[in-house]
C-alpha cells in the first residue's frame, strides 16, 4: 500500500502552460458564446415589454374612446382625422359634467401619442392614453343615413420599433354613436 501511495505522489506533476492556455481559451470562447447570447435575450425581453405596454395602453385608450362615443350625440374631426370633439350629454358617466371631450393625436418625435382633452381644444388638462402611434390621421366620422346611425373609425397603428414591420400592431374600430338619430 506505501508503495502504491508512493507512486501516486511522484505522478502528479500537474498541468503543462500550454494545456492551460489551451484550456481557458477555450473556456473563453463558450463563455463569450454564452454571454452573446444572454444579451440578445435580454434585449429581445425589453423589445417585448416595450411593445406590450404600447399596445397594452392603445387598447386602454380605445376602450375609453368606445365608451365615450357610445354616449355621444355627434362628432366633429378636424386637422385631417388627427382631432375628434365629442358632443356628450352630461348624464354620460364618463362624461365628468363636461357637454365636450376631444381625442387628438399629439406629435411625440416621429411618433404621435393619442390624448383626451376636457373641452372642444386640444389643450389644457389632458390626459395621454396611447403612444408609439405611426401617423396622425386615426379619426374618420361617417354621419347617420337612413340605414345607419353614424359612426367614428378609429385606425390605430402601433410600432414601438418604428420600421419592423413584424412589431407592427393595429386596433381599428367602428364605433356607433348610440345617441345619434338615422336620417
Amino acid at each position: 500500500m506505501r508503495w502504491l501511495r508512493a507512486r501516486l505522489v511522484q505522478d502528479e506533476r500537474g498541468y503543462s502552460l500550454i494545456e492551460l492556455v489551451i484550456s481557458m481559451s477555450i473556456l473563453g470562447a463558450i463563455m463569450t458564446s454564452v454571454s452573446v447570447l444572454l444579451v440578445s435575450a435580454t434585449n429581445a425581453e425589453v423589445d417585448m415589454n416595450r411593445r406590450f405596454q404600447a399596445q397594452t395602453e392603445a387598447r386602454m385608450g380605445l376602450d375609453r374612446l368606445r365608451r365615450e362615443v357610445h354616449c355621444a350625440q355627434s362628432v366633429t374631426t378636424s386637422v385631417g382625422g388627427a382631432v375628434a370633439t365629442l358632443t356628450i350629454p352630461t348624464t354620460c358617466p364618463t362624461s365628468g359634467g363636461l357637454s365636450s371631450i376631444t381625442w387628438c393625436t399629439v406629435a411625440n418625435g416621429n411618433r404621435w401619442d393619442l390624448w383626451r382633452y376636457q373641452g372642444s381644444v386640444c389643450s389644457g388638462t389632458g390626459r395621454k392614453w396611447a403612444g408609439s402611434i405611426n401617423h396622425a390621421a386615426v379619426f374618420s366620422y361617417s354621419t347617420s343615413s337612413t340605414s345607419s346611425l353614424a359612426f367614428l373609425s378609429v385606425d390605430l397603428p402601433v410600432n414601438v420599433a418604428g420600421g419592423k414591420s413584424i412589431s407592427s400592431y393595429v386596433l381599428k374600430d367602428n364605433i356607433v354613436l348610440r345617441n345619434s338619430t338615422r336620417t
